[in-house]
């Protein structure tokens, strides 16, 4: 076997091209888009080089076919936050069900990381947002993967543990039925809020759309930016963002809470465009686009993906959660509305706070994902997550 780090056309290409061939017969799988892939790996365009590295292997057999991928990053914003070591990154890993391959791209990654001064590693995870291409699928292989998220053999994860990675934390995934009533408790605490009237309810209007970043920054900054497992956010990065999503952005799937006409609460979702996606086989060239046009005219997309949702602490225990959950609903169930399922985006198992919300939507786990941990010294004490207060 020989390991190259991805320098030529040829080697990103394969690169790409190894899970296409790996996932041919796997029916649930649905291929990235290449430029969502590639975007990651260009400075150009992915601002964690600002304060960060990294590179990315292919591994040949013999033969000169391409069997495995991987990738190596430091994030210097994330080395420390949280960690009792240093800490870099490992993802973007596919492999075929061979531990001495496995292996190999695994010492790959841990020896760049080494390094450069890390005394771990997470994975797999990427090399920017959390909410993208995070956590090995440990169960719900049998639901297509959300866009942007990691979708992956069952062997997977024999591999990593056999090679010593364990549990730092559990993702998981809750959906449920749009039409399936909430709980009885999330009314209660709806109705009790809505009795004061420096609060007010509601999707973002038309007029309000490019506000939407600061509206977006202004929530998380008080909800998880002092968090430690969380990177900050700027207005900036926030707009960019937004720049990306609005050409899928739905405003009735995107809620705030007002308290005397300052933001304080989001409960912000998209449509789950992967339903789309999947025709267009990883590429938005101009047929890709007038067939994305077309399922989108179709109403191809039933789902919807929750992907941000916070109350500022000051405004906690004051039934937020309730009012925005029900305003939502009542809209979704609208006849005009075409969303049949919802899904949230990964919450950690460190946060049960977060946890109870959903499970009071009447959401169930239907994925569940591990963010794997390596100790370079296994004589170290292992810890998980620390559960948020």
């Amino acid at each position: 076997m020989r390991i190259a780090e991805v320098t030529t056309a040829r080697e990103a290409r394969d690169f790409l091209e190894l899970p296409v061939n790996l996932y041919r017969d796997e029916p649930h799988w649905i291929r990235p888009l290449d430029s969502d892939i590639e975007t990651v790996f260009d400075p150009k365009r992915n601002h964690a080089f600002r304060h960060g590295e990294c590179t990315r292997w292919v591994l040949y057999d013999d033969g000169g076919k391409a069997i495995g991928r991987v990738a190596a990053f430091v994030n210097r914003k994330t080395v420390h936050k949280g960690n009792d070591q240093p800490t870099g990154g490992m993802g973007f890993f596919d492999c075929i069900d061979d531990q001495a391959a496995a292996f190999k791209l695994f010492d790959q990654c841990k020896a760049w990381l080494r390094e450069r001064g890390m005394a771990a590693m997470d994975g797999p995870v990427n090399f920017g947002s959390r909410d993208r291409w995070w956590g090995l699928l440990v169960e719900g292989f049998d639901r297509e993967p959300a866009y942007q998220c990691n979708y992956n053999f069952p062997y997977y994860r024999k591999l990593f543990e056999a090679y010593g990675y364990q549990v730092y934390f559990y993702q998981l995934t809750f959906g449920r039925k749009v039409a399936d009533p909430l709980s009885p408790k999330l009314a209660y605490k709806a109705e009790l809020v809505q009795r004061d009237p420096d609060y007010e309810f509601r999707y973002l209007r038309k007029d309000e759309m490019d506000k939407l970043p600061e509206y977006i920054v202004t929530v998380y900054a008080q909800a998880w930016s002092n968090r430690s497992e969380n990177p900050e956010i700027s207005l900036a990065q926030a707009r960019k963002m937004v720049q990306q999503m609005r050409p899928i952005l739905d405003r009735k799937l995107l809620y705030f809470g007002f308290y005397k006409g300052a933001p304080v609460a989001m409960f912000l979702s998209l449509p789950e465009i992967n339903q789309i996606l999947k025709h267009v086989n990883g590429k938005l060239d101009w047929i890709g686009k007038l067939k994305f046009l077309w399922h989108k005219v179709l109403k191809t997309n039933t789902k919807a993906l929750g992907i941000l949702f916070g109350v500022a602490p000051e405004h906690q225990g004051k039934g937020l959660d309730g009012a925005l959950i029900t305003t939502a609903s009542k809209v979704l169930n609208m006849p005009s509305m075409s969303y049949i399922e919802y899904e949230m985006n990964w919450i950690g198992d460190f946060n049960p706070k977060m946890i109870r919300v959903v499970e009071q939507v009447g959401a169930a786990v239907v994925k569940r994902h591990a963010t794997y941990r390596k100790l370079f010294d296994d004589s170290k004490p292992f810890r998980r997550a620390p559960i948020l207060g």
